[in-house]
């Protein structure tokens, strides 16, 4: 079964350093230390020659087992950044990773500079029906590179699996206006009553976002 997705916000290094215990500081000192060496040289200049898996990666992987599961998504997106990941190698911790490895992938989009390259992770996310990785899915780098058509079977996926759209980036400036996204929630809710299923809340919510008119001060998902 699907877990309930996680709303917490990555920490920084500073946040983490007050949260950890020492041994789990000093990994993380080491591990960062890692990564930027990495980021620093050429992979043939990485022990083991250019196809060794690098020292970070491997890291990666072990940071819930060293820092604690509750701050193994802010120490991936650290080391991510620290390494100035790669599309090759967000796609291979992606695609080898746990669903854990794979959310903090998603969640540290990003803070990459990574252009538009990185949707097809994003796109298998959302193919998903795990609430862990759609939820991851639909931060601020989908809400700067999906296209609008995505973007709506986004929104849709959140609603089908039970994401809560408080978990979407940017909602109400991708929603205002759209009459496709209106049509598509329309058809939606018609479907759920039609087969005597309930219509979600958020629904509404985001139907209402879509009537054109000024951005709301506070809002800014």
């Amino acid at each position: 079964m699907p877990m309930t997705p996680t709303t917490s916000p990555l920490l920084t290094r500073e946040e983490l350093d007050a949260q950890l215990g020492g041994a789990a500081r000093a990994w993380l000192d080491e591990a960062l230390a890692e990564a930027e060496h990495a980021a620093s040289h050429e992979a043939s200049e990485q022990p083991g020659g250019p196809y060794a898996v690098p020292t970070w990666e491997l890291r990666y992987a072990a940071a819930g087992r060293y820092c604690g599961l509750e701050h193994a998504d802010s120490v991936r997106a650290l080391l991510l950044v620290e390494a100035r990941a790669a599309l090759p190698a967000l796609t291979r911790l992606y695609e080898q990773g746990t669903a854990a490895e794979r959310r903090a992938v998603l969640l540290a989009l990003h803070r990459l500079d990574l252009g538009p390259t990185a949707l097809p992770l994003v796109e298998d996310a959302l193919r998903t029906n795990d609430t862990r990785l759609v939820a991851a899915a639909v931060g601020p780098y989908a809400a700067a590179h999906l296209d609008a058509h995505n973007w709506r079977h986004a929104i849709l996926k959140c609603l089908f699996t039970g994401v809560p759209v408080d978990a979407v980036d940017q909602l109400a400036r991708r929603s205002r206006g759209d009459a496709e996204l209106a049509r598509m929630l329309g058809d939606f809710a018609a479907e759920r009553i039609a087969a005597g299923r309930s219509v979600p809340a958020d629904l509404t919510r985001v139907l209402d976002l879509t009537t054109p008119g000024p951005a709301a001060p506070t809002e800014e998902s």
